[in-house]
């Protein structure tokens, strides 16, 4: 597997205590654990390789947000995806968030979306409803020596957020609550750029779950949703996870967002009662896997005669990332599985 690559930070972006870092911890009193992340730069230089109309850019920070928090939360050798499918003007969006190899080092997030322009510049209405009816599907890859795990869940509800949140409660039967903001702010002097934070709590497993089913699902399209599997548990967790989300529910957008209120203060007011413990802060940064190398291996399944339909007027086989715009140019006597064999 390739190392990824961190590109350099957008000019003009000041770094803020808590920007680009994802915060770890765990309330005592409820057992329940969270993560909170915060994402500045990198998200700026996501979303300005491709200049994405705003509510695609919206889209973007929201799955950038849930993958972020999702990837940290995961016991993680190598990368954590999700891929969103529909058929509306988004037609996909693609995240990976790549585990640090040494701790201490930043992990690495990357976003892409793929989308119809004029589509979405003529339609009306939430973000959300850009996707049309399709699936999200999660892949945790352990890496080369283990077999990744896939899981998919409907668009359903009316957030990328509860898309996951369905799909922890149906598939991992894990109550889990996403609560993400993200905007353009402007630093006095400076210009617009993105600046995003979320919210991720999650109530631990219940050995002793003496609480009751519902008789039927209570999310969208008859699924199952946090409340859902939270009410299965102990009453007693099941009121500490409805208190618990009362309380998050109180976090403003400027607060949540900052740069003026810390992580830590944030998370002592919202949670001072249920006896936050905080662990040390993962650093993220825009980081992509995209190589010549990479390329051309992937150029290696097709003969002669595929390359040379895929060769331009000027006698160059090219490719683009989708990721992070890096171009790549080819001569293409060096292509091919041909080509393999005669450097064999």
């Amino acid at each position: 597997m390739s190392e990824p690559t961190q590109d350099p930070a957008p000019d003009g972006l000041a770094p803020h205590p808590g920007d680009d870092r994802l915060l770890p911890f765990q309330l005592e009193r409820s057992q329940i654990r969270g993560r909170f992340v915060r994402l500045d730069r990198t998200l700026e230089t996501i979303l300005t390789q491709h200049r994405y109309p705003e509510p695609v850019s919206a889209l973007v920070a929201e799955a950038a947000l849930v993958t972020a928090l999702v990837g940290q939360a995961v016991k993680l050798r190598w990368r954590f995806s999700i891929q969103i499918r529909g058929d509306g003007p988004v037609r996909l969006i693609a995240t990976d968030y790549f585990a640090p190899k040494v701790e201490g080092e930043p992990a690495r997030l990357r976003a892409y979306a793929g989308f119809d322009r004029g589509d979405v510049a003529s339609r009306r209405g939430s973000p959300f409803a850009l996707l049309g009816k399709g699936v999200m599907g999660v892949t945790i890859d352990q890496g080369p020596d283990m077999r990744p795990y896939q899981g998919i869940t409907p668009l359903a509800g009316q957030s990328i957020s509860t898309c996951a949140e369905t799909y922890f409660a149906q598939s991992e039967q894990l109550a889990t609550r996403f609560q993400v903001v993200a905007g353009q702010a402007q630093e006095p002097g400076g210009a617009m750029h993105w600046r995003a934070a979320g919210l991720m709590l999650q109530l631990m497993p219940d050995t002793e779950g003496q609480g009751s089913a519902p008789d039927a699902p209570s999310g969208d399209d008859g699924l199952m949703n946090a409340d859902d599997v939270a009410a299965m548990a102990h009453p007693a967790r099941a009121e500490d996870w409805a208190r618990v989300n009362m309380l998050a529910a109180t976090a403003e957008a400027h607060e949540m967002i900052g740069p003026h209120v810390s992580v830590e203060a944030l998370l002592t007011r919202l949670f001072h009662e249920e006896t936050p413990r905080i662990f040390p802060k993962q650093p993220i940064a825009f980081g992509c896997t995209c190589s010549a190398e990479r390329v051309k291996a992937a150029l290696a399944q097709y003969s002669a005669r595929d390359i040379a339909k895929m060769t331009t007027v000027d006698g160059r086989v090219t490719a683009d990332c989708q990721f992070c715009s890096a171009h790549y140019s080819f001569d293409p006597a060096t292509l091919g599985f041909e080509a393999r064999k005669t450097s064999e």
